[in-house]
């Protein structure tokens, strides 16, 4: 096994902790002899422990070694994969003849015979491996989007019959959804630690496919992204109403999504109107077509320009998103967000655009001593202070109000959830249980109809 690693050109570049290089280190002590059986059979196992906590996380099945290698080829970010996200590799590029060396040598690994070195060490554990029966888990269990990717990409590479069907193979998975974290998942929130912390390889199988930004990272924290696992499926069509709002973010996102100019977008109004639930819509909507989607919290503002850092150069386009955005009076935050969105030295990129959700309309928690435009004590222009903390609202070049429904509204939003529901009760019945579940739980809203359908199903 270490001497088909060794041959890696493009995908050599494996740190020492991947499973694959450990067991490549411990096959070469099997061959030289230079290990016990004991101490060998000992390291064996923990990465074996490895591969399964692996197919564990992602819900592999069958062939759990033939899974780990897919999930390691479509994972590693490499000069090569980056540049074949979503686009086809070029058929004459010079670098083919390299990574088709590596797909042979993934090939050989695909198949490989772990007979001897189980025969000589008594255990059976690879063929285990190879021949799994996972336990049944609930989805919230696992990434079943990654999941599904990698079974079936798995399974057909094991059935490729030459290095170029396998090719095709590989770089059309790259073409259709890209590579490493941000082709296999659909959203991210971000974790900043301190440098001095250990790091996982961004493809590795042991890592959360997490990564940091390039360059040289003296004196600033590392960004890590964190995938959402599982993120709700909702489509704009389970949004009863608010055809204008959706059409609008639909508009802007698929001028987005074309390369075309687009603004940033600001969708404000009522809590449960479904501000919250378009955005994640969207992005179910376009992932397909290369849109991913990070959401990043008030306190971490802070850590936009390393945001955007890391993914500016990527072939993907971007949403920042920002639930419930809104700022007290005394805090500042909201001048780091001004300063990405319009206003900073550097230009925002063109694959990134900033989408935020808020009940206010200004953002702002506005005072009546803002509009003092003069405090007697102090002499300080108040009014420049309150124009500061307004001027960010301007910077959405896009802004989207929800209200909330009328009665009549309300009505028909709750008529067509419990159709969708399958509910059969009476109109009138229906309508009036609704009214009284408004009065007593939160008032009109999409997610008051919601919430009462959901009610209604429990009985």
């Amino acid at each position: 096994m270490y001497k088909e690693i060794a041959k890696l050109i493009v995908y050599g570049s494996l740190p020492e902790d991947e499973i694959l290089v450990r067991l490549g280190g411990i096959f070469r002590d099997f061959e030289e002899g230079t290990k016990d059986p004991a101490a060998l059979t000992s390291e064996i196992y923990a990465q074996v422990k490895r591969i399964l906590q692996v197919g564990t996380d992602y819900g592999f099945d069958k062939s759990l070694w033939q899974d780990y290698l897919t999930f390691l080829l479509i994972t590693n970010e490499n000069p090569f994969t980056i540049t074949s996200e979503n686009k086809k590799a070029p058929a004459d590029a010079s670098v083919n003849s390299f990574v088709k060396n590596d797909f042979a040598v993934f090939m050989n690994l695909f198949h490989f015979d772990f007979g001897p070195i189980e025969k000589a060490l008594s255990i059976n554990c690879f063929s285990v491996l190879t021949d799994y029966t996972a336990i049944g888990k609930p989805e919230l269990m696992y990434n079943k989007n990654v999941s599904e990717k990698v079974r079936s990409l798995s399974d057909k590479l094991a059935a490729a019959e030459d290095v170029d069907t396998f090719f095709d193979l590989v770089t059309g998975f790259y073409d259709s959804y890209g590579v490493g974290m941000f082709g296999l998942n659909k959203a991210f929130r971000i974790n900043v630690s301190s440098l001095s912390a250990p790091d996982a390889w961004p493809g590795s199988a042991g890592s959360s496919l997490g990564g940091s930004f390039g360059g040289d990272d003296t004196g600033r924290d590392k960004i890590r992204f964190c995938p959402i696992n599982n993120m709700d499926s909702v489509s704009l069509e389970d949004l009863v109403g608010y055809e204008i709002q959706k059409k609008k973010l639909i508009d802007n996102t698929e001028a987005f999504v074309n390369g075309r100019p687009a603004n940033n977008v600001l969708l404000f109004g009522d809590s449960g109107t479904g501000k919250s639930t378009s955005v994640k819509a969207i992005v179910n909507r376009y992932y397909d077509r290369g849109l991913r989607m990070i959401e990043i919290y008030k306190h971490q503002f802070k850590d936009l320009s390393g945001v955007i850092a890391a993914i500016k150069n990527r072939n993907y386009r971007f949403i920042i998103y920002m639930d419930d955005l809104s700022f007290e009076d005394n805090e500042t935050e909201y001048k780091f967000l001004k300063a990405v969105i319009e206003g900073g030295v550097e230009t925002k990129p063109e694959n990134i655009l900033i989408y935020a959700t808020s009940n206010r309309r200004h953002l702002i928690n506005e005072t009546w001593k803002d509009r003092a435009d003069v405090t007697m004590s102090e002499g300080i222009h108040k009014s420049d202070t309150m124009e500061e903390k307004l001027s960010l609202v301007h910077r959405f070049g896009l802004t989207i109000g929800y209200t909330k429904p009328n009665q009549k509204e309300y009505f028909h939003i709750v008529e067509e959830l419990a159709a969708r529901a399958g509910i059969t009760m009476p109109k009138e019945e229906l309508f009036a249980e609704a009214n009284k579940w408004e009065l007593m739980y939160g008032g009109i809203s999409g997610r008051t109809a919601q919430q009462f359908v959901n009610h209604l199903l429990q009985g």
